[in-house]
C-alpha cells in the first residue's frame, strides 16, 4: 500500500485548542499561515488546523504515525485510520460515483465524470490517494493521479464534456444550472449503466433537490439507488470521479488558451475578466460563446467595460 501523505478530518473547537496545546508540551515549531488558526511542525510531519470548519490537515512522510499515535488517540478518542472498510463499509460495496468540474469556472467547460467501483477497485482507489479534487492543487499532481485512476484494473468510468458552445445551449434550453448539472449526471450514470447494468446505487454531492436528478434519468437508470449527500467526495467512486473530471476541464482550458494565445484562468478572479477583456478586444464578442458560460454576471461585466473603453477611445 502506498504510503499515507496528507490527511484532513474535522475537529471541534475544543479538539483545535487541545490540539495545539499538545503540539505545544512537545515543542513543536509554530508559524502563521492564511486562514489557519495555527500552523506547526516537526520532522516531516506539518500540522495546519483551518478557521473554516474547523479542520486538520496532516501532510508529510509521517502522516500515518502522527494521525495513529497522536491525533486519533489523544484528541479524536478513536481509531480510524486504516479501518475505514469497518467504519464505512457502504465505501467499499459496488456503486457508481459522480461529480463534476468546471461549475464555478468562468471560463472552460462543464466536465461530468462517473466511476464505478467494488471492493477491489475502491481499495486500490484508496492505495493510490484517489481524494476530492479540490484538495490537490497542482495541475501536474492531478494529470498523475488521473492517469493512476484509469489503470485501476476492473475500473470503469465515463466523463461527459459540455464545451462551452454546448453548454451555453442546453443552459438557455433547461433554464438553470440545477437542471442542467442533473441532466449531465444522469447522462453519466447511464453511460454506465449500460456497461454494470446490475450497479444498485449512485452517489453524488448535494447540488439540487434528490427529485431533480432522479426525473432526469432516463428508463435505463430509473431502478438505480440514487443517493446525494453533502462532502460526497469522502467517498472513493467520487473522489476519484472529482480527479476525472478536473484533469479534463484542466487540459481544456491549457490547449484552448494556447490556441487563442491569451491563458484562461479559473475561477471568477479579476484576472480572468482582464483576460477575457483581452479576447473581447482581439477577436470580438462572438469568442466569448466559444470559451465561457454567458449566464454568469462577469459577461456583462467583461461588455460593460469594453463599451466604456470604447466610448473613451
Amino acid at each position: 500500500m502506498a504510503p499515507i501523505t496528507t490527511y484532513t478530518k474535522p475537529l471541534s473547537t475544543e479538539q483545535a485548542t487541545k490540539l495545539r496545546s499538545l503540539l505545544l508540551a512537545q515543542g513543536w515549531e509554530f508559524e502563521t499561515k492564511p486562514h489557519c488558526l495555527y500552523a506547526a511542525s516537526r520532522g516531516k510531519v506539518n500540522v495546519l488546523v483551518y478557521q473554516k470548519g474547523p479542520k486538520v490537515l496532516v501532510q508529510g512522510k509521517d502522516t500515518a504515525d502522527f494521525v495513529t499515535l497522536i491525533l486519533e488517540p489523544q484528541i479524536l478518542g478513536q481509531a480510524e485510520l486504516g479501518y475505514e472498510e469497518v467504519h464505512h463499509p457502504e465505501m467499499y460495496q459496488p456503486h457508481i460515483g459522480v461529480d463534476e468540474s468546471g461549475k464555478g469556472d468562468f471560463f472552460g467547460p462543464l466536465v461530468i465524470a462517473g466511476v464505478y467501483v467494488d471492493t477491489d477497485v475502491a481499495r486500490r482507489l484508496r492505495e493510490i490517494g484517489a481524494v476530492d479534487s479540490k484538495r490537490i492543487t497542482s495541475d501536474q499532481k492531478i494529470e498523475q493521479v488521473a492517469q493512476a485512476i484509469r489503470q485501476v484494473p476492473g475500473l470503469r468510468w465515463e466523463v461527459v464534456q459540455i464545451n462551452p458552445e454546448r453548454y451555453n445551449a442546453l443552459y438557455e434550453k433547461f433554464g438553470n444550472l440545477n437542471r442542467l448539472l442533473a441532466w449531465g449526471h444522469a447522462k453519466v450514470i447511464e453511460l454506465l449503466l449500460e456497461r454494470v447494468p446490475d450497479c444498485p446505487q449512485a452517489i453524488s454531492d448535494q447540488f439540487a433537490n434528490p427529485a431533480v436528478l432522479k426525473k432526469a434519468l432516463q428508463a435505463k437508470g430509473q431502478q438505480i439507488e440514487l443517493v446525494q449527500r453533502t462532502k460526497a467526495e469522502s467517498d472513493p467512486a467520487v473522489a476519484a470521479a472529482s480527479i476525472l473530471a478536473r484533469e479534463k476541464f484542466v487540459l481544456w482550458l491549457r490547449e484552448s488558451g494556447q490556441q487563442l494565445g491569451t491563458p484562461l484562468p479559473k475561477g471568477v478572479s479579476q484576472q480572468v475578466k482582464d483576460n477575457a477583456k483581452i479576447l473581447l478586444q482581439n477577436q470580438g464578442p462572438e469568442i466569448l460563446a466559444q470559451v465561457a458560460k454567458l449566464h454568469f454576471k462577469t459577461t456583462q461585466e467583461v461588455f460593460n467595460a469594453n463599451e466604456s473603453r470604447s466610448s473613451s477611445l
